[in-house]
């Protein structure tokens, strides 16, 4: 089955690429969730305009990622979340929260989809989690979530 990728899925491609899967990939996960859509001989319009807005979001230089990954690395980024009396969370620490936590830190956007989190974050601690700012830039964090 030949789909246009939406975003970016680790082990296949990034957003905007025409990838070959098996039909049951395709169709039970891939199509369902949003991550791709089936590829006609119109696609490569919508590939073009996948490429033009991914260009729009991505940050444009090597030297503005650099910055923002020093900036990222240099302090850890807190989240407040309502917690329980044990330190457990009504709910879990997503990438968005990090991402916006991150943006006010830096006083810079960060991209919710570029925050990749090993496990899922539902207590009170201390967390790693990388952000992939550039193609070649990557910036490693340290995210305190904190009860409220």
């Amino acid at each position: 089955m030949k789909l246009i990728l939406t975003h970016d899925v680790s082990g296949l491609g990034e957003a905007g690429e025409v990838v070959e899967v098996k039909d049951g990939y395709g169709r039970n996960f891939l199509i369902p969730r949003g991550y791709a859509t089936a590829w006609t001989k119109g696609g490569q319009k919508q590939v073009d305009q996948i490429n033009e807005s991914r260009r729009k979001r991505a940050i444009d230089s090597l030297e503005d990622a650099n910055a923002l990954r020093d900036a990222l690395e240099a302090q850890a980024v807190t989240v407040t979340k309502t917690a329980g009396e044990n330190g457990r969370l009504f709910g879990a620490v997503t990438s968005k929260d990090i991402a916006s936590a991150a943006s006010e830190a830096t006083g810079k956007s960060v991209d919710h989809r570029a925050i990749n989190v090993a496990t899922a974050i539902k207590s009170v601690g201390t967390y790693k989690a990388t952000a992939k700012l550039h193609t070649d830039v990557s910036a490693n964090l340290t995210i305190e979530v904190v009860a409220a």
